[in-house]
């Protein structure tokens, strides 16, 4: 059952690029040494079926009909979510960009940043906040991603959470995902004197904080924080981003795994010239 349903909504993946995610599945258990039972639905339609919720920021229960139910859909989200098929398939599917933009597989380089987002009322009371800067009831994401604006990490939090605060975190958990990382970028807001000192003693990286200046007046493109800031908008292009309507922080940080999944396939399915450049 490879095949699937016929291509008709804009999420749906093409040939090209279910081919990329069908080798990055996990094993079915009917097909392990320990056995279970043969899926009944392909998996392909159920990958369309989670795609075209990120993209369309429809409930659960609003897949139409030519979907498999909701149930299996949404239990196949929450499986691969907990045993990390997501954050393994934007793994290799990053290093596959990256080595393709002519650079090297495993990033050496970061930059972090984080966006506060309207919650939804499905979101409960334990894990959303206000922040008052930016004048946002909900949650915020905190992202790490390489120079191509790829996604490394992501962690959400409750929306009061300061950004300083969530950082040691999100960095801790990048340096043991990826150990060649010793450079940060950063925005003032994580200028903070213990979070850049535990962050050279404790886990090896330096952070710097890019600033602007006080002749800068109106919109200016900062080095290298334009990068992680454009990140932020290709997550806002799915709709079920835009917004937080996960119960859980984990699901949410799937789904913007899951929208940098789609970004990165639909770039790979292209036909594309590979640059000669300097890793």
């Amino acid at each position: 059952m490879a095949v699937g349903r016929p291509r008709r909504y804009p999420s749906d993946l093409c040939d090209s690029e279910w081919v990329l995610i069908a080798a990055l599945l996990p094993t079915p258990a009917a097909d392990t040494l320990g056995g279970g039972r043969p899926e009944v639905h392909c998996r392909r339609t159920i990958i369309d079926a989670i795609f075209y919720v990120a993209d369309n920021g429809c409930k659960w229960r609003a897949l139409p009909i030519d979907f498999p139910p909701r149930s299996t859909v949404h239990g196949v989200f929450t499986k691969w979510r907990k045993q990390g098929v997501w954050d393994a398939m934007n793994d290799a599917l990053r290093d596959r960009e990256r080595v393709r933009a002519g650079r090297k597989a495993e990033p050496t380089a970061a930059v972090i940043d984080s966006q506060s987002v309207r919650a939804a009322e499905t979101v409960g009371k334990d894990s959303r906040g206000w922040d008052n800067a930016k004048k946002v009831g909900g949650r915020k994401r905190h992202i790490a991603v390489d120079v191509l604006g790829l996604l490394l990490v992501v962690h959400v939090t409750a929306a009061n959470v300061q950004d300083r605060d969530a950082a040691f975190f999100l960095l801790q958990r990048m340096r043991m995902l990826y150990g060649k990382i010793s450079l940060v970028w950063a925005d003032s807001g994580y200028d903070y004197g213990k979070l850049i000192d535990g962050a050279r003693r404790i886990l090896r990286l330096t952070v710097q904080i890019v600033r602007r200046t006080d002749d800068m007046t109106g919109f200016v493109v900062l080095p290298r924080r334009w990068i992680v800031e454009r990140t932020l908008s290709w997550i806002c292009q799915r709709r079920r981003c835009v917004r937080d309507y996960e119960r859980l922080p984990e699901n949410h940080e799937a789904m913007v795994t899951i929208s940098m999944i789609m970004l990165m396939a639909r770039r790979l399915a292209r036909p594309r010239t590979v640059l000669s450049r300097a890793a």
